[in-house]
C-alpha cells in the first residue's frame, strides 16, 4: 500500500471520529443547555404558584386568578405546558386541588412514587419522561411546600413537553451531520490534492530512473526539491559505482584474455610436428582456447548485462552485419536481407547484440541454400523478437535441442568449436532474454532471439 493511500485512510478514519464525536458532543451540549433552560422556566413557574395560593379557614387552598402564571399555553387544553397544586394523602396518594386548564380532565403527570420522593426532598425535584394527559413525554419539576392551617405539605408542580427540545436537538444533529460531512469531505479533498502535489517529485524521480535504466539518461540531474535531493544524490553515487564495477570487470577480463592467449599460442607453435604427442597438444590447446574464449565472452556479457542504462538500436547492427555477410558469401550465391524497422531499441549492449546476431546470421549463411532473412516484431512481456530465417535443410526437434548445448557440433566435418549458439543462448539469458530454434517459413531453420525492449 502506498504512503499516500495510508495517509488518506488515516485521514478518513480521523475525519469519521471527528465528525461523529463533534456531532455527539455538540448535540449533548445543546440538549443539556435546552434542558437547563427548560428547568429554569419550570422553576420560575413553581416560584410563581405559591404567590397565587389562598388558604381557606377549613385548610383548603384556592387560587388567586390575577397571580397565576400568565403563559397562555397553560390555558390551552393539552398544550404541553401544565401546572398543578396537589395535596398529599396519608396513604401516599395525591389529590389535586388546583390545576391549569391545559390539563383538562387528564391525570396529573406524577406517579405516587415520585410524589412520595418529592415530599421527602425539601428542594426541587425534576423527573424525566413522565407521561402527560396526551401521552406525551414530559419533564416535571416538583417542590413540596407547607402552608398555614395544614398539617401536610402541598406539592406544586410544573411540566413541559419535551418534544420541542428533542426536535431542536434532532435538527441540530442533522445540520451538524451535513455541515461537518461537507467540511470533512473538503478537508480530505484538500489533503489528497496536497499529497499529490507533494509526491509529484517522486513521480519525476521514477521517470528519470526508468530513463536511466533504458539508457536515455545517464544520471538523475533534474530540478528536485530539497527533501528529494539526498535520495537522488545517493542514487547517482550508486550509478557511478555500478559503472566503475563494470569497467573494472571488463578490464580484468581483458587482462585475463591477453594473459592466456600468449601461452596457448606458444603451445600451438611448438606442436608443429606430426607425432601423436603433437597431435594431442594441438587438439587439447584448441579445446582450451575455445573454452577460454567461451567463458571470457560469457564473463564480459555478464558484466555488461549488470550495467544500468544500456540500450542499442537493432537496425544499424543488423544492416552492418547484412553488408558484411553479403560480401563474405557473395561467391556462394547467398543473399542476406533485412526488414528490421528503425528506431527500435533493446536493452542490451551493442557488442553483445553484434555477438549474438553475428553468430546466428553466420550459421544461417553456412547452412542455407540461397536466402537468409532478418526480421523483428514485438513479443510478449515487453520483449522484442529478432528472427533469422534461412531456406536450408533445417533441423529436427532433437537437433534443435542439441544445437544450443555447449560444444555440440551437428556436422563434425565443418570447422568450428560448437560454442556459437551456446554463447548466444548464454548472452541472451544474461540480458533477460532467450534463444529459441524453430522451423522457418522459408523452409529451413528459424533462430529467434527475445530481448527486453527499451
Amino acid at each position: 500500500m502506498s504512503l499516500a493511500r495510508r495517509m488518506l485512510i488515516g485521514a478518513i478514519a480521523w475525519s469519521l471520529v471527528a465528525v461523529i464525536g463533534g456531532i455527539v458532543a455538540m448535540t449533548v451540549s445543546y440538549r443539556a443547555q435546552t434542558i437547563s433552560l427548560l428547568e429554569q422556566e419550570l422553576d420560575s413557574v413553581l416560584i410563581t404558584l405559591p404567590r397565587a395560593l389562598e388558604v381557606l379557614p377549613d385548610g383548603r387552598v384556592t387560587d388567586i386568578e390575577e397571580k397565576l402564571p400568565s403563559d397562555v399555553r397553560f390555558d390551552l387544553p393539552l398544550s404541553g405546558r401544565y401546572w398543578a397544586i396537589a395535596a398529599a394523602q396519608e396513604d401516599g396518594t395525591i389529590r389535586d386541588d388546583i390545576r391549569s386548564q391545559s390539563l383538562w380532565d387528564g391525570p396529573l403527570p406524577l406517579a405516587v412514587g415520585h410524589a412520595q420522593a418529592a415530599l421527602a426532598n425539601p428542594g426541587l425535584t425534576v423527573y424525566e419522561n413522565a407521561r402527560g394527559p396526551a401521552d406525551e413525554r414530559l419533564r416535571v419539576a416538583v417542590r413540596a411546600i407547607t402552608v398555614p392551617n395544614r398539617d401536610s405539605p402541598i406539592l406544586i408542580m410544573a411540566a413541559a413537553d419535551r418534544e420541542a427540545t428533542d426536535e431542536g436537538a434532532n435538527q441540530l444533529r442533522f445540520l451538524l451531520l451535513i455541515s461537518m460531512t461537507f467540511l470533512a469531505a473538503g478537508t480530505l479533498i484538500a489533503l489528497w490534492v496536497g499529497l499529490r502535489l507533494a509526491l509529484l517529485p517522486f513521480d519525476r524521480v521514477q521517470l528519470h530512473i526508468s530513463q536511466v535504466r533504458e539508457g536515455t539518461r545517464a544520471k538523475l540531474d533534474g530540478d528536485y526539491p530539497v527533501e528529494v535531493l539526498p535520495l537522488t544524490q545517493e542514487l547517482n553515487k550508486l550509478l557511478d559505482n555500478n559503472r566503475a564495477i563494470v569497467e573494472r570487470a571488463q578490464t580484468h577480463v581483458g587482462n585475463l584474455a591477453h594473459a592466456l592467449k600468449t601461452p596457448l599460442a606458444v603451445l600451438l607453435n611448438e606442436a608443429t610436428g606430426s607425432t601423436p604427442l603433437d597431435d594431442v597438444v594441438r587438439r587439447q590447446t584448441e579445446s582450451m582456447r575455445a573454452n577460454v574464449e567461451h567463458y571470457l565472452k560469457r564473463a564480459q556479457a555478464a558484466a555488461r548485462a549488470e550495467a544500468l542504462g544500456v540500450r542499442t538500436e537493432i537496425a544499424p547492427v543488423v544492416d552492418g552485419l547484412v553488408r558484411l555477410l553479403n560480401r563474405l558469401f557473395n561467391e556462394s550465391g547467398v543473399t542476406v536481407s533485412s526488414t528490421v524497422a528503425g528506431n527500435v531499441f533493446v536493452r542490451v549492449e551493442q557488442q553483445d547484440l553484434e555477438e549474438m546476431l553475428g553468430n546466428i546470421m553466420e550459421n544461417a549463411c553456412k547452412w542455407t541454400k540461397s536466402r537468409v532473412e532478418v526480421s523483428a516484431e514485438p513479443g510478449d512481456n515487453g520483449h522484442m523478437l529478432i528472427h533469422v530465417d534461412d531456406n536450408g535443410e533445417g533441423l529436427t526437434p532433437e537437433e534443435m535441442t542439441s544445437a544450443v548445448k555447449r560444444g555440440v557440433r551437428l556436422d563434425e566435418t565443418a570447422p568450428g568449436t560448437g560454442l556459437g549458439l551456446s554463447i548466444v543462448a548464454d548472452i541472451a539469458e544474461m540480458n533477460g532474454g532467450r534463444l529459441t530454434l524453430s522451423d522457418s517459413p522459408l523452409g529451413g531453420l528459424r533462430a529467434t532471439i527475445a530481448l527486453r525492449r527499451s
